[in-house]
């Protein structure tokens, strides 16, 4: 008999704290089910779903998975850990996060969106249009909507929208009604081993898919009788007519059967813009009141860590953002130039992988080399053992800029002091853990401001 989730009751994540394991434990814990988990460490996301009173171990014991009914686990996570052991020894069902994801989006129409790059941002900005246009739906994102203030929201309606992630070839679980693909650029080389494995991946997923919504510059790749397209000026959906204001982006939406112009984006740059015109996209698929199309995209508040500013004056800018390859690292840094381009721009920058180091060096070393000053942590590891000759500075020297320094993690601030001065921008980017330097540095920043 295949295996569901009907009859379980109590769930153990392990790795519960990771943005899509926390969206799982949120639904199960909304569906009355008894949800624990084990975290390395203690942050925003394992304090929400502890205020939920969900219990949350620091620390790996076999003893935690007694009585448990289903273990739910990311790549993340060694099979070699204690905890995952004691499940197969005592014959424990074991899933992967997207193995679950997959089970529960059986039971919806699901709009999945997928893509290298824009992928939180575009599903959570499809959640926010659709839930404030008459089309409620339940969402598991790979980030903090700031609207929500969460990364899963819940209907009573049949309508799912999930980031369809390619790591790991996770999105192979799902068979959405529609797929958005934002782009299909090369990473994840150390599960895909080359570019082109990955995009026949991208390919079979969208197989899976119904209809198919993709960047026009994608649209040779898919078949035309279900796939429309969007872009900037070109594509079934585009955006038009672009303006910058201040941390502010302003276009027309136009469609085959409408346009809306003016629109405010408060999300700075293109790829913003784009990202938003793919979420017009499938609402206006989806019966999406078209009058209220226009008021919900100017609600939209953002995504923690996309861009995301801290501290703005007419002097300093503080901004922080998750990117961590370099074709994000462009589009943040060009956004920054077209918003102030008086300014010095300081980018402060934490690796993420030695493998993706390594992969992307060249690429990481001319999108840093824009900036006017970069300073370069050290690779932040996250599932990865060392790699020999793949470091900080081994990628420092091939930036070609005079002003570049190393850093270790708890010299950042000590450093920037010594640094920073106006009229400037600092941008702090990456995947790792850099987050946890945000609050030194806007508080470094605003009191350099007010000295």
């Amino acid at each position: 008999m295949p295996f569901t989730l009907e009859h379980i009751k109590n769930i153990y994540f392990l790795g519960i704290g990771g943005i899509g394991m926390s969206a799982l434990a949120h639904y199960f814990h909304l569906k009355e089910k008894t949800v624990v988990g084990y975290d390395r460490v203690e942050s925003i996301v394992t304090k929400q779903l502890e205020e939920k009173g969900i219990k949350i171990f620091y620390t790996l014991d076999e003893k935690h998975i007694e009585g448990i009914d289903l273990v739910v686990y990311t790549p993340a996570i060694s099979r070699d850990c204690v905890e995952l052991q004691a499940a197969d020894r005592l014959g424990i069902p074991v899933l992967k996060r997207s193995q679950v994801l997959g089970k529960i989006s059986e039971t919806y129409r699901t709009l999945a969106v997928a893509g290298t790059h824009g992928k939180t941002t575009t599903s959570t900005m499809l959640t926010h249009v659709l839930n404030q246009s008459g089309a409620s739906c339940t969402a598991f994102l790979g980030g903090i909507s700031n609207n929500l203030k969460s990364n899963f929201t819940y209907s009573e309606s049949d309508l799912m929208v999930v980031e369809a992630d390619e790591y790991d070839r996770s999105f192979m679980t799902l068979k959405p009604d529609i797929a958005v693909i934002t782009s299909m650029d090369a990473d994840h080389l150390d599960i895909y081993g080359t570019p082109e494995a990955m995009q026949e991946n991208y390919l079979a997923f969208s197989a899976q898919a119904q209809r198919l919504v993709v960047h026009e510059k994608l649209s040779q790749f898919f078949p035309k009788e279900k796939t429309q397209t969007f872009g900037m000026h070109q594509g079934h959906y585009r955006a038009e007519n672009l303006r910058y204001g201040n941390l502010t982006t302003v276009f027309d939406f136009v469609s085959p059967d409408h346009t809306i112009r003016d629109i405010t984006l408060h999300m700075p740059g293109q790829h913003n813009v784009l990202n938003m015109v793919a979420a017009l996209a499938v609402s206006v698929n989806y019966q999406a009141n078209i009058a209220d199309l226009k008021s919900a995209v100017e609600s939209f508040s953002g995504i923690y860590r996309r861009f995301q500013v801290h501290y703005h004056s007419s002097q300093i800018t503080y901004i922080d953002d998750y990117a961590h390859h370099p074709s994000e690292i462009e589009a943040v840094i060009s956004t920054a130039r077209a918003l102030f381009p008086e300014r010095e721009l300081t980018v402060v920058f934490q690796p993420h992988l030695f493998t993706r180091t390594r992969d992307f060096a060249e690429g990481f070393a001319e999108e840093l080399s824009k900036a006017d000053r970069v300073i370069l942590m050290e690779i932040y590891p996250a599932r990865e053992n060392p790699i020999e000759g793949v470091d900080s500075s081994w990628l420092l020297e091939k930036i070609s800029l005079s002003e570049k320094y190393p850093v270790r993690k708890e010299e950042l601030t000590g450093k920037l002091k010594r640094l920073i001065q106006s009229p400037s921008i600092i941008m702090t980017l990456g995947a790792g853990d850099i987050d946890r330097k945000v609050e030194e540095v806007k508080k470094l920043v605003s009191d350099f401001d007010n000295k």
